[in-house]
C-alpha cells in the first residue's frame, strides 16, 4: 500500500449537543473555543443574513473590541433604537479580519514560473504563536503556509500538497514545522480541525497526517514514525469513535457498521447548524429543501469535511444542493486514507517493537482493503465510487476519487487496469484530470480540475505501472498551469481542464482564489518526477501585455 516510490523523487474531544434549532450548542471540556455563531447570538445571524460583507467568511474572521457577551449585549440594547444601522455597529465593534491574509501580487513580465513560486513561500507563510483576544484564529507554535486569498489560515488536507512542494524546493524546515503544528492540534483538540479557526473545530478533513509523516520520514528517517506514534493513534481514535458501540446497520459519528458487521467510514460534523463561514448560503440552501434544516446543514458540513465542497457526488439528484446526502455515503477516498493510516500504525508499532498492536492494525488494514474492493467497486463502469450504505449499492458516480485506491495501493491489479481505462476514456481532459463528468455549477465538478487530484492520479497510475498515462496527466496539467501563468501572471486554486488555454476554474460559493498553496506544491512535485516539465516551468514567463494589465 505504499506509494513512496514517487516520493523518493522528492529531495480531548469536544462534543457539540445541538438543540432542535441547530443554532445553539454546549461544549464539554475546559477552555475550548466556541464558534462565533454561538458566541454572538442574534447578532451573528443578523449580520450574516444582512449581507454586510460580500463573502460570508469575512464576519467570523473579524475580532471584537470587547468580549463577545458584551458585544452581543450591546447589539441587543441598540438594535431597536431609531436609525440603528447594523453595518455601522459591526464597523464600530469589530476590526479586521485578522490576520488580514497574504497579499499575492501578480508576477512581473520577466519572472519565470518557478521563480514566482519560490517568491510566494514567504508571502504565504504565516506565524501565529499568539492571537488577539476573542479571535476565532487558533494559535499554532510553528510558521505555516496558507493557501492564499480568503483562506488566511492553515487547512488540513491542503497542507499535504503544499508540503510536497516545500520538500521539492528544499524547505524541509517549514514542512516539518507544519507537521509539528498538526501534531500539536491533535494533542490539544483530539483531532486536526478543518482549519485553525474555532468554527472549524467541529470537523476534520481527509486524514492525510500519516502521509505527511511518510513525506517527512523520507528526509528525516524512519524514527519519524515512532516519534509521532501517539498522534497517529489519536488521529485514528478520532475517526473511529463509536465503533465499539455502533450496531449493525447503524452509524455513529464517522463510523458505519454494515449489516454483515463490516466497518467503514463516512464524513461527518459535530454540528447541525449553518457553517459560520458560509452562514447565509447554508440558510438559503436549507430553506429551499423539503428536509429538516438540521439534516441539510449537517450534510453540508460533512461535505466540507471531505474537502469536496461541493460536488454532484454528494447530491441525490446530482444537481441540487438541497438534496445533499454526504452522511449516507461511504467514500473510497476517505476509506483508502484510513486503510493507509491503519497500515502506518502497524508499521510504527512494529518499529517500536510492539508486535501485538502491529498485527492488530495490519488485520484492520487488510479487512478494510477487502471491503473497499468488494463494496466500493463498480465493475460495470470501472471505478471506485461512493457506497450508499443503507441501500447497499454504489452511486455509480464517475469521479477522480476513483484514483485514491491506486494512490494508496488499495486496488487489485485488475481494478487498477479498469480504472486506467476509465481515466483514458472519460476523465482525461485537454488540461488534465477531470474532477467529475457533471457540470452542476459546483466547484468540485466539471469543468474544473484541481491540483491535488492530479498528483493522486499521477502517483496512483505510476504505482500500478501505467507510466505513460501518468505522464500524460502530468503533462496536460503542467501545460494548463503554465498557460494560466502566461495569461494571468499568477496561479489559482483550480482550472478549467476542458480547454488547453489558461482559463481558471469557476463555480461554488466564492470567487476563484489566487496564491495558491497546493497548486504551487503540486507543480514543484510534478517537476521533481518529470524533468522536462520542470524545464518548461523554468522557462515560462507571463505574456508582457497580460503581466502589465495584471499589475494595474
Amino acid at each position: 500500500m505504499r506509494y513512496n516510490q514517487a516520493i523518493l523523487a522528492l529531495a480531548p474531544l469536544v462534543l457539540w449537543s445541538a438543540l432542535a434549532s441547530g443554532l445553539r450548542a454546549q461544549t464539554v471540556g475546559p477552555d475550548y473555543p466556541i464558534p462565533p455563531s454561538l458566541e454572538y447570538g442574534n447578532l451573528y445571524s443578523a449580520a450574516e443574513l444582512a449581507g454586510i460583507f460580500p463573502d460570508s467568511k469575512t464576519f467570523p474572521d473579524l475580532v471584537p473590541i470587547n468580549t463577545p457577551p458584551d458585544v452581543a449585549a450591546a447589539y441587543d440594547a441598540a438594535k431597536a433604537s431609531p436609525g440603528f444601522d447594523l453595518a455601522s455597529f459591526v464597523s464600530e465593534y469589530f476590526s479586521g479580519p485578522t490576520p488580514a491574509g497574504p497579499t499575492v501580487e501578480p508576477a512581473s513580465s520577466d519572472q519565470t514560473l518557478l521563480d514566482y513560486v519560490a517568491s510566494l513561500w514567504p508571502v504565504l507563510e504565516q506565524s501565529t504563536t499568539s492571537v488577539p483576544a476573542y479571535s476565532t484564529l487558533l494559535p499554532l507554535p510553528y510558521p505555516y503556509i496558507v493557501p492564499g486569498g480568503r483562506f488566511r489560515e492553515v487547512y488540513y488536507w491542503d497542507s499535504y500538497f503544499t508540503m510536497l512542494g516545500l520538500e521539492a524546493d528544499g524547505r524541509n524546515d517549514v514542512a516539518v514545522g507544519m507537521l509539528k503544528n498538526f501534531a500539536y492540534e491533535i494533542d490539544r483538540y483530539g483531532h486536526i480541525p478543518n482549519g485553525n479557526r474555532s468554527y472549524y473545530l467541529s470537523r476534520s478533513q481527509p486524514p492525510f497526517f500519516a502521509l505527511m509523516i511518510d513525506l517527512i520520514a523520507q528526509h528525516n528517517g524512519v524514527a519519524t514514525y515512532t516519534a509521532y506514534l501517539p498522534e497517529l493513534q489519536a488521529e485514528y481514535d478520532y475517526w473511529m469513535q463509536g465503533e465499539s458501540e455502533v450496531l449493525p446497520g447503524h452509524a455513529a459519528r464517522n463510523v458505519v457498521r454494515l449489516l454483515d458487521g463490516t466497518v467503514l467510514n463516512r464524513y461527518w460534523d459535530e454540528r447541525a447548524a449553518p457553517r459560520d463561514e458560509s452562514y447565509a448560503e447554508d440558510v438559503k440552501t436549507a430553506s429551499q429543501s423539503s428536509r429538516p434544516a438540521g439534516v441539510v446543514w449537517r450534510n453540508l458540513r460533512a461535505a466540507a469535511e471531505s474537502g469536496w465542497d461541493f460536488s454532484s457526488r454528494w447530491l441525490a439528484d446530482g444537481k441540487t444542493l438541497g438534496t445533499i446526502r454526504t452522511l449516507a455515503l461511504l467514500p473510497p477516498d476517505l476509506n483508502s486514507l484510513l486503510a493507509h493510516l491503519e497500515e502506518t500504525l502497524s508499521e510504527a508499532y512494529l518499529l517500536k517493537g510492539d508486535v501485538k498492536h502491529a498485527a492488530s492494525y495490519a488485520r484492520r488494514a487488510h479487512d478494510r482493503v477487502a471491503a473497499i474492493q468488494r463494496l466500493l467497486w463498480d465493475a460495470e463502469d470501472g471505478v471506485f465510487t461512493d457506497y450508499l450504505w443503507r441501500e447497499g449499492t454504489t452511486t455509480r458516480s464517475i469521479t477522480a476519487a476513483t484514483l485514491y485506491p491506486l494512490f494508496l495501493g488499495v486496488a487489485s491489479p485488475e481494478q487498477a487496469w479498469a480504472v486506467a481505462g476509465t481515466v483514458r476514456g472519460a476523465l482525461l481532459q485537454p488540461g488534465g484530470l477531470a474532477t467529475t463528468l457533471v457540470d452542476s455549477g459546483q466547484q468540485w465538478d466539471a469543468p474544473n480540475g484541481w491540483a491535488p487530484l492530479q498528483w493522486i492520479a499521477v502517483v496512483g497510475l505510476r504505482n500500478y505501472r501505467y507510466p505513460a498515462l501518468a505522464q500524460d496527466v502530468a503533462t496536460r496539467w503542467v501545460a494548463k498551469t503554465i498557460a494560466g501563468y502566461r495569461q494571468q501572471a499568477k496561479l489559482v486554486e483550480k482550472y478549467n481542464v476542458t480547454t488547453t488555454g489558461g482559463d481558471a476554474g469557476s463555480g461554488g460559493e466564492y470567487a476563484t482564489q489566487i496564491g495558491f498553496g497546493w497548486t504551487n506544491g503540486v507543480l514543484l512535485a510534478l517537476g521533481s518526477l518529470y524533468p522536462d516539465l520542470k524545464a518548461a516551468a523554468e522557462a515560462a514567463t507571463p505574456d508582457p501585455q497580460m503581466a502589465t494589465a495584471a499589475q494595474r
